[in-house]
């Protein structure tokens, strides 16, 4: 069986990436800073031991090359919170994000999906009042998309804490800089994360995504169909 290593993996977005994995049958670990406290569900998964959960700085090198020998792929579900911090997004977003491809070029690991940030690069854009967010998450993208790695980036829009809604609507795809505005639940977010683990043509591919009651569910494998052209 295949694993997957999830950091930030006890945040809104991580933690329910390794819930929707465990849920698949996925062997997960979890990566987490040492002070973080587990949500309920992946608590509960620890004690009973369907989840491998590591507590590191992403910053100590040898614990997060530790952390990730043996996996297979990695979800990178870290970023910024709010503070005072003005330089967070900077450390987080890009030199953390960094810090994590240069472990997985270390240690082999080459499937990666990062969870970015629709509007990503864009210098005129609220969210840069916070310590240019968008900027460093989009330096972030650069480097992976630089590493030699197997990536693909996945931008969602506005993140909504309502599961409920993502019974309720359905995704909406586009490539980079084609969507704006919008929001989508977390829990969407997260499938479509591991649907881009499981689905080849979306290595190498910035995929925006955001959610509506009127769009139809769509797997991300039957939108990348629809979207690339078939070869000559």
């Amino acid at each position: 069986m295949s694993l997957v290593a999830v950091t930030g993996a006890s945040g809104k977005t991580g933690w329910r990436v390794v819930d929707e994995a465990l849920k698949r049958g996925l062997a997960v670990r979890a990566i987490v800073r040492p002070g973080s406290v587990l949500p309920a569900a992946l608590a509960e998964a620890e004690q009973q031991g369907r989840l491998d959960v590591r507590r590191l700085d992403l910053s100590a090198t040898e614990a997060l090359h530790a952390a990730l020998s043996g996996c297979d792929s990695l979800v990178i579900a870290t970023g910024a919170r709010p503070s005072v911090d003005l330089a967070g997004p900077l450390k987080v977003d890009a030199f953390g994000v960094r810090d994590q491809i240069r472990a997985c070029q270390s240690v082999g690991l080459k499937r990666v999906v990062l969870v970015s940030s629709l509007c990503a690069g864009r210098w005129q854009h609220p969210l840069n009042l916070f310590g240019l967010i968008l900027v460093w998450k989009r330096l972030g993208e650069r480097w992976l998309e630089e590493s030699g790695l197997d990536w693909t980036v996945v931008r969602p829009g506005g993140l909504s804490e309502d599961d409920s809604r993502s019974e309720r609507e359905g995704v909406v795809y586009s490539g980079p800089n084609q969507q704006e505005s919008s929001s989508l639940p977390r829990r969407l977010v997260a499938r479509v994360c591991l649907e881009a683990l499981e689905t080849p043509a979306a290595s190498g591919r910035i995929i925006e995504i955001t959610s509506s009651p009127t769009q139809q569910p769509q797997a991300l494998n039957q939108w990348l169909e629809a979207a690339i052209p078939a070869p000559g």
